[in-house]
Order: structure tokens, then C-alpha cells, then sequence
């Protein structure tokens, strides 16, 4: 038997042999943009085969193939030409276009793979396309609408989060997804999300920093990838891949408003006026193909509001002897004080019949009384005048951007950059502090107040690294740096325990976020063994930082009734006339204090092994492995399987099978601060966040955090019918996550002076949250994108898109809780119930797209009907989540190319006016959530948001 192997082998070896083309011949050829100037990375395939190459920064290429055989040549931006190979010099013009066949960065570390050939699924996103026809501008809102798996809605009434949107994918956490620019990771935002809306307690990535002139496409890869990338890519990656156009200016301007039967307070008329300027230009640097290409950006969007009016209490009897009070010229502060004679006397002056013996103690409970209505009329103000700002803020800001590409020779060495800076000031409100509430100190306003949060976002990011070959592999070096800051300075407020010695205005502090990444990738392709061999590895460092810088002491401080801070639990905050403690801090925003300040680094090393191999021509398989570990938690080591198995020409069947990772962030290992929260009442507290090593987290028994790990599983296929122009991709998914970082609910102290107790005294607060790792969840899914082209008559073309995804988040198991929380009986505070809604259904699971592009002639017609599927109503109390119905978003444009320069464009977003449910009057407990009329719809559960119908219109300018 053993004799017979060398043979079996030989004709095995024999067999493999003629299974390779015999008579290939090298074709050589120049490929041109329609401009006639080269183009570099054109995918160059030869049909019905994986050999494959790219053409070089002249445009050249070589590639072996057979007389008679077709090359594809595919690029993103321009239509897929398949040409019959006759000689052995073949040039190219490609014309501009969109094609799902180009080749993508991500998913695939081969460098000839297109979108359709991956083994995982890749949206490629057309970006310029959509600013000049779609109306979003910003990069969330861009996603938002074309991306069914992406996720992002402007948030309101959540302090920072107000102005920066957080974003998901598949329905998992903004932290759960990785984003790229040039296939380098993207820093994260300084912030982190506590207050009430989707993702709690997650930080993600700013992506409105980066201006969308300054993209060429996106493209997102709905799988994971942790494998791969690295920490966060458990739901997929976003990679944003940058403009390299020279001698062309782009100039668009758009502006637009909201034109809506709800606008201004649901009276009607236009409001939330917008406008964005961009432009975006190149220049050829050298002979070789180098360019450097510049973006900037400006924009302004105006706030609105889409609350009527404020239905609760506003005054009570004590605020009717301050107005008398007041209209005598009398210290309304010297009405606080022990001696009641004055509030006898202006309280029967204004007829409310005040014993002349009555002690404090009888005129609080005479004075608590409600004299809403009277008051209103004699103040001359209505109920609309306590309303909140409940819509959108008001944001505005610059961004500037540059791509650079430097060839050094003709072997293909390429010193490239990247670097963007940008900066917004953002300004949003909050709960409207009324005149009978202890927070508002109606000395300083008698009417109460509207307090401000005014922010300022700065981000910079700085990338250089030089590739080219070595000995035939492919090397790059790099390094990406990157900086996100936030800033508060809190407005038209008040610290009411200060009373007359309070400043309006605060430097509350903020916090920054650093990140700088080392990479080294090495691969290399090998046409040669099997049908095309992929080897690659690298290396990876990362080093981070995350700092809280404090506030002024007012800004925080809460101070006894002499004016001192308080430091100990035994000190008595400043009281209302009612005897109730005054809160400290800035309202809406109280400051970070010296005892929050840190800084807090950490650094990873990592180091990754990626094999793909096209064992056949008809099948592929891939396998990847990356081991990483954490100066702050340890090691982890995850895999990746995926495989294409190619069933002719047009059909892929496609699957992967990976483990993955997320580590916590340093802003969820260290953030603390106290925040004043609002619950589903609508009633305030000042909740304190505590990191997971304080005292307080030791006491209630929070454990530790330690990283999420993941293990997820997609199958699908992709089909593309030439005769038909269609393609069509499924995948379905599984993802499954085990101890998920989430946001705690609230613990209260037992208020008998315990530790804990002194403890939330210290910090200014009532009640304390954590981050933990407190769930294990499971996501299934499934996604479909067909795209079509039909060319009408002689001079029309019609581009159809339609895209859906289906997607279920649930929590699995048990929470997973101490043994100490568990003998507390405080597993339900642990992980409360509007913290499963967040995660499972505050945000639609069913999204649908159907998007249709006529170009005919000068004209443009851009037509895009979104589903929006139903969500519920984030709240601890079942008989409220109310489940808000589906809704169907319409937008239309029309472009009009007046000059080869010049083209006008107006249309509209939302054009029907469609606005989510509204939230009922009563619910099955006989209350709602409207909190007296604050939220007609609700802040916890977003579809799409409430802005209503949005008329735009642009100015694209294009010189060549």
C-alpha cells in the first residue's frame, strides 16, 4: 500500500495541473478615468475565475489570461466594463458609475476582492451620490436612511448626548461597532451616553466630525470581525474610505427648514432652519499619481421644539405672597428666614386671609397649596411659557479634512496621510425648573427657568504611514492619533443652595478621550497556488487615555445656608421656605468635581494571522486568528472561519463563523460625576455614577468589569443576473454576547447614616449608578439588499435599491448579579426593566428601503420610501411601555443639471408630514408618559425622530 502512495500523489499533483490555463498570456494595459488622467486600484478580474489584480498609481496593470477570455474591470464610483481579451495590450476608459463589484477594504484582506465575492456581507455606499440628491447632509443622518442595519436618530432632553447621536448596527451598541477611515481605526468620542436613550451607557464614535465632502464611499461590513480588527467590531465595521479626486473643486451648499403642521409647538410654520456649506479639492502631487485632497465644512442647524404646553402645577401660594412681594420692593430672599411677619403680611394683602398668629410650620402647609390658574392671569403669562425645549438643539460648527497619497518610486513605496480636525458648539435645554419647585430660587427668578447646556466638541486625528513591497510582500507601516474633547459651560441656570451669592453661568468641566495606534500589516497574494492564495499578518499597538477635567467649585458645590460647601453628611444644605434641602451644582448640569477628576491610561498589544485561500475556482475559504492583550484586563485570543462557495458565475453562497471581543471602555471603567436625572414622572433626582473599584461599587456587591466576548454565526448568498442588471445578497446572523456592559439602575441609600449613605452625601447625590457586566444577550437577524439598473429609452437610466433588515435583540439567561445584590433582593435595580426595553425594542427591528435614482438627460429624480418598524416605550413600568407603530418615511428630489458645472436640486425629506405615534392619554394603569404634557412623543423610543417634513435645497458646483 505505502508503494502505491508516490503514485497516488503524482497523479493527484497531475490532475491539479491541468486544471490550470496552459497558454495564459501576460496582457498588459493602461486604464483611464473620463477624464482621460489614470486610475490607480481598478479591479481587474478575470471572468469566471479569482485571478485578479489592481492597476498601479500610472494605472497600468499586467495580468495573465487567455485570448478569448473577458476581464472585468470594476472601481467604486464608475460602471463595471467587461472587455474580451484579443491581444495583449487592452486599455481601458471607465465611465462614471456605481458598481457593487469594486473592491472593498474590509471583510477581506485580499486586495483584488469585490463585494459581491466576499465571504461576509459589505454595503458599499456611494456617498457623493446621496449629498448631491439625497437631503441629509450628516454622516448618521446619510447612514441612517440608506443603511436598513444602521441606526442613529438625533437624541433630546439628554444632556451631551443632545450633540452627539449614537449609532448602532444590527441593533447592538454604538460601542459594538468599529469604525475606519482608510482602513485605520477611528478614535471614540469623549462621551459617555447615561442619560435616557438607546445605548446607555455605551460610548461610541462622533462620525458627524467628519464631513461627508470629504468621503468617496462607505463601506460597512455587517459581520464581525473582531477576529480581524480587534475590540469593538462584534456587530461589523465601518470603513470610511476618502476622496482622492485632484483638479476638481466640489462646492455644495444646502439649507433647508422644517415645514410642518407641529413645527413651533405644534402651531405650525417653518422652524429648525439648517445650512451646510462644503467644499472639497485636489491636487496632483508629482508624476507618479500622488495627490493631496482638502475638505472643509461649515454648518448650522437651528433648534425646535415640538412640546404644546405645560399642563402640571406651575405656582403655589407661596409664589403669590413673593409676586405681592415683589411688586412692593421687598427682598424676596428676606422671606425665607424665620421671621414670618412678612409672608403674613403680603399674604393677606393679597387676600389669602393669614392668621397673625400662624407659625411657619402652619403657612407651609397654608402656602403649598396650588394657585396655578390665579397666577398666570395675573402675571399676564400662559402655559406655553414654562414649556421645555423638547426636539432638536441648536449645533453649530467647522470641519476640515485632508487625504494625501505620495508614490516615492515605481515599485509602488507610498508615504500616505490623513488628518482631520473639527469643532462644534452645541446648545440644548433642559427640564424647565418651575417657581414651586425647591430647585428654583425665585429671588433670582421669579418665574423659574430654562437652563442651558452649552457645549463645546473638539476632535483631531493625525494618521502617516508608508507602504510598499518587500521581497514581493506588501508592508505597511502607521500611525493614527486621534483626540475627542467635551466641554460644558451651563447657562441661564442657578445653584439655588448658593441663593444670592449664585452665579447664572458655570465652567462645569468635561472630559477628553485619546487614542494613538501602531500598526504593521504585511501580505501577499499568490496567483499561483491553488486558484489564489492570501497570507497576511501584523501587529498592532494601542495606547489610550481618558481624563476628567473638573469644573468651578459653584458648579458643583452644595452649600450650607451661611454660604459654606459641604463637605461633611453632618452639614445642612440651604432650604426653601418649606424646609426642603436646595440641591447643589449647576441646574441641568451639575459640574465635575476635583474628587471626579482623573486620568486613566491603558495599552494593548495585539498581533493577528489572516489566511485566504481560493482552494478551487469555485470555492474559497478564509481563516483568521488575533491574540490581544489589555495592561488593564488580561488576554484574549478569538477566530474567525468564513467561506464563499462560488455556485456559477453569478451565485455565492456565502457563511462565517467568528468569536469576538469588546473591552470596556475607559470611560466606562472610570467615569464619575453627579447628574440631575428626570424619572418617568418627570421628578428630578441627582444621581451619582460611581466606577466599578469605589467603595460604593464594594458595599452593594457590583463586581468588577471585564470584557464582553462574543460568537457569532452568518449564512447567506449573492446572485447577480447580468441579462436583468440585478444583484441580490441575503445573509442571515446570529450574534450572541456574554456578560454585556450595561448601566445600572438606581440604588438608594436606607437613609439611617450608613457608609453608603455618607458616601452619596459626598457626592452630592440621592442615589448611585455603575456600569456593569450584568446580562448575556442574543441578536438574529437577517438582511437583504437588491439592486437593479435599467437603462428607459436612449437617454434615461434607472438605479433601484431596495434593502431591508429583520432583526431580534433578547436577553438570555439569568442577570448576572452578586450574591450580595441577590440577598438585597436588588437584581431588579441591577439590571432594571427600561434597560431591557433599550436593548431589545426602543429602536425598530424591522427597517426596509426602497430607493429609486432616474437620471434622464439634465434631470435627476431621487425618490426613497423608508419602513420604519414599531418600538416601545422605554419604562420600568410594564402597564406604560407603549408599543408606537410602524411608519413609512418618503423622500423626493429633483436635480437639474443647468451646465456641466452647475446643478440645482430641491426637495424634501419626510415629504408626507409622517410623524411617529403619539404617546396616549392613559394607558393601561390609567396614566401615561407624557409627563404633563413635556412629551407628545417620546424621548426613549426613536424611529426616525420628530422633525416633521424638511424642504432643502442645494447648490452643486463642479469644476473641472
Amino acid at each position: 500500500m505505502y508503494k502505491l502512495l508516490p503514485i497516488k500523489i503524482f497523479t493527484i499533483l497531475m490532475f491539479l495541473g491541468f486544471l490550470n490555463p496552459i497558454s495564459a498570456q501576460e496582457v498588459k494595459g493602461t486604464v483611464l478615468d473620463d477624464t482621460s488622467q489614470p486610475l490607480p486600484g481598478v479591479s481587474v478580474v478575470v471572468k469566471g475565475t479569482t485571478t485578479g489584480t489592481t492597476t498601479d498609481f500610472d494605472g497600468n496593470y499586467s495580468i495573465n489570461a487567455n485570448t478569448g477570455d473577458v476581464l472585468v474591470f470594476s472601481y467604486v464610483g464608475y460602471d463595471t466594463q467587461e472587455v474580451i481579451v484579443k491581444g495583449d495590450v487592452l486599455n481601458i476608459t471607465m465611465k462614471s458609475g456605481v458598481s457593487l463589484d469594486a473592491v472593498v477594504l474590509v471583510g477581506s484582506r485580499n486586495p483584488s476582492r469585490t463585494a459581491v465575492d466576499t465571504p461576509v456581507p459589505v454595503d458599499v455606499i456611494n456617498i457623493s451620490e446621496l449629498t448631491s440628491a439625497g437631503p441629509q447632509v450628516n454622516l448618521n443622518q446619510i447612514l441612517n436612511f440608506v443603511a436598513p442595519s444602521f441606526t442613529s436618530n438625533t437624541q433630546t432632553i439628554s444632556d451631551g448626548t443632545d450633540h452627539i447621536d449614537p449609532a448602532s448596527l444590527r441593533g447592538l451598541g454604538p460601542d459594538q461597532v468599529l469604525v475606519l477611515i482608510n482602513g485605520k481605526r477611528r478614535h471614540n468620542s469623549s462621551l459617555v451616553n447615561v442619560n435616557g436613550t438607546f445605548g446607555r451607557g455605551s460610548v461610541g464614535t462622533d462620525l458627524n466630525a467628519i464631513p461627508s465632502g470629504a468621503i468617496k464611499r462607505l463601506e460597512v461590513l455587517r459581520d464581525g470581525a473582531a477576529a480581524q480588527y480587534g475590540s469593538d467590531a462584534i456587530a461589523g465595521v465601518i470603513n470610511i474610505v476618502l476622496n482622492t479626486n485632484v483638479n476638481e473643486l466640489t462646492l455644495n451648499m444646502t439649507t433647508g427648514a422644517h415645514f410642518s403642521e407641529n413645527a413651533n409647538g405644534q402651531t405650525g410654520g417653518v422652524d429648525g432652519e439648517t445650512v451646510n456649506i462644503s467644499a472639497n479639492y485636489g491636487l496632483a502631487l508629482g508624476e507618479k499619481g500622488g495627490f493631496i485632497n482638502f475638505t472643509g465644512d461649515f454648518d448650522f442647524r437651528e433648534d425646535y421644539s415640538r412640546m404644546k404646553e405645560w399642563e402640571g402645577n406651575v405656582f403655589n401660594l407661596y409664589n403669590t405672597v413673593e409676586r405681592f412681594a415683589a411688586a412692593d420692593g421687598y427682598n424676596l430672599s428676606d422671606l425665607l428666614d424665620d421671621d414670618v411677619n412678612d409672608v403674613i403680611q403680603y399674604g393677606n394683602a393679597a387676600g389669602l386671609g393669614l392668621s397673625p398668629t400662624a407659625t411657619k410650620a402652619d403657612l407651609q402647609a397654608i402656602l403649598s397649596g396650588d394657585n396655578t390658574n390665579a397666577e398666570l392671569a395675573a402675571r399676564g403669562l400662559e402655559r406655553r411659557d414654562f414649556n421645555m425645549r423638547v426636539g432638536q438643539s441648536e449645533v453649530r460648527g467647522g470641519r476640515f479634512f485632508a487625504n494625501l497619497s505620495l508614490p516615492l518610486d515605481e515599485e509602488g513605496t507610498e508615504l500616505y496621510s490623513f488628518a482631520g480636525m473639527s469643532s462644534r458648539k452645541g446648545n440644548s435645554a433642559g427640564f424647565y425648573r418651575l417657581p414651586n419647585q425647591s430647585r428654583t430660587y425665585t429671588p433670582a427668578y421669579i418665574n423659574g427657568f430654562l437652563p442651558e447646556i452649552n457645549s463645546t466638541i473638539s476632535d483631531k486625528s493625525f494618521a502617516v504611514g508608508i507602504k510598499g513591497k518587500v521581497n514581493n510582500w506588501n508592508v505597511d507601516l502607521s500611525n493614527t492619533w486621534g483626540e475627542n474633547a467635551f466641554l460644558y459651560t451651563i447657562g441661564n441656570t442657578f445653584n439655588a443652595s448658593l441663593q444670592n451669592a449664585s452665579p447664572t453661568t458655570f465652567d462645569a468641566g468635561g472630559f477628553n478621550f485619546m487614542q494613538n495606534t501602531v500598526n504593521l500589516d504585511i501580505n501577499q497574494f499568490y496567483d499561483d497556488i491553488m486558484s489564489g492564495l492570501n497570507i497576511a499578518f501584523g501587529a498592532e499597538y494601542r495606547l489610550e487615555n481618558y481624563e476628567i477635567v473638573s469644573g468651578e467649585e459653584a458648579s458643583y458645590g452644595q452649600y450650607t445656608g451661611a454660604g459654606q460647601l459641604i463637605t461633611l453628611s453632618t452639614q445642612t444644605a440651604a432650604q426653601d421656605f418649606f424646609g426642603s434641602s436646595r440641591p447643589g451644582g449647576s441646574q441641568v448640569f451639575p459640574g465635575f468635581s476635583p474628587n471626579n477628576e482623573l486620568s486613566r491610561g491603558r495599552s494593548s498589544i495585539a498581533g493577528y494571522f489572516d489566511l485566504e485561500a481560493d482552494i478551487s475556482e469555485t470555492f474559497l475559504a478564509s481563516f483568521a486568528t488575533r491574540f490581544e492583550n489589555y495592561s488593564d484586563f488580561g488576554s484574549t485570543i478569538n477566530f474567525k472561519l468564513a467561506t464563499r462557495l462560488k455556485v456559477s458565475d453569478n451565485v455565492n453562497v456565502r457563511a462565517a463563523l467568528n468569536t469576538g471581543f469588546r473591552a470596556p471602555s475607559l470611560h466606562q471603567l472610570n467615569f464619575n460625576s453627579t447628574s440631575t436625572i428626570f424619572d418617568q414622572n418627570g421628578d428630578p433626582q441627582e444621581v451619582g455614577t460611581f466606577a466599578n473599584d469605589s467603595r460604593a461599587a464594594q458595599l452593594l456587591g457590583i463586581p468588577q468589569l471585564k470584557e464582553e466576548t462574543s460568537r457569532s454565526v452568518s449564512l447567506g448568498f449573492t446572485a447577480k443576473l447580468p441579462d436583468a442588471n440585478l444583484t441580490v445578497t441575503v445573509d442571515g446572523y446570529f450574534v450572541g454576547i456574554d456578560d454585556r456592559v450595561v448601566y445600572t439602575g438606581q440604588f438608594s441609600g436606607p437613609g439611617t447614616g450608613s457608609e453608603l449613605d455618607n458616601l452619596l452625601a459626598q457626592a452630592n447625590a440621592s442615589a448611585a449608578s455603575f456600569f456593569a457586566n450584568a446580562i448575556d444577550t442574543e441578536s438574529k437577524g437577517l438582511d437583504i439588499v437588491i439592486t437593479h439598473k435599467a437603462n428607459i429609452g436612449t437617454n434615461a437610466k434607472l438605479q433601484s435599491d431596495l434593502s431591508g433588515t429583520f432583526s431580534n435583540t433578547r436577553q438570555v439567561g439569568d442577570i448576572n448579579s452578586s450574591q450580595v445584590l441577590e440577598d438585597a433582593g436588588l437584581v431588579g435595580t441591577y439590571f432594571p426593566e427600561d434597560s431591557r426595553v433599550y436593548l431589545e425594542e426602543a429602536v425598530p427591528r424591522t427597517k426596509v428601503n426602497l430607493t429609486n435614482n432616474l437620471t434622464s438627460g439634465k434631470w435627476n429624480v431621487f425618490l426613497r420610501n423608508v419602513y420604519f418598524g414599531e418600538v416601545t416605550e422605554a419604562t420600568t413600568n410594564i402597564d406604560r411601555q407603549q408599543v408606537f407603530g410602524t411608519k413609512i418615511v418618503t423622500d423626493l428630489s429633483f436635480g437639474y443639471k443647468a451646465s456641466e458645472s452647475l446643478t440645482l436640486t430641491v426637495g424634501a425629506n419626510n415629504l408626507l408630514d409622517v410623524f411617529p405615534d403619539r404617546a396616549a392619554d392613559a394607558l393601561a394603569d390609567g396614566g401615561n408618559n407624557r409627563s404633563s404634557g413635556r412629551f407628545d412623543w417620546s424621548r426613549r423610543a426613536q424611529q426616525f425622530g420628530i422633525g416633521g417634513r424638511f424642504l432643502f435645497a442645494r447648490l452643486s458646483f463642479k469644476l473641472k
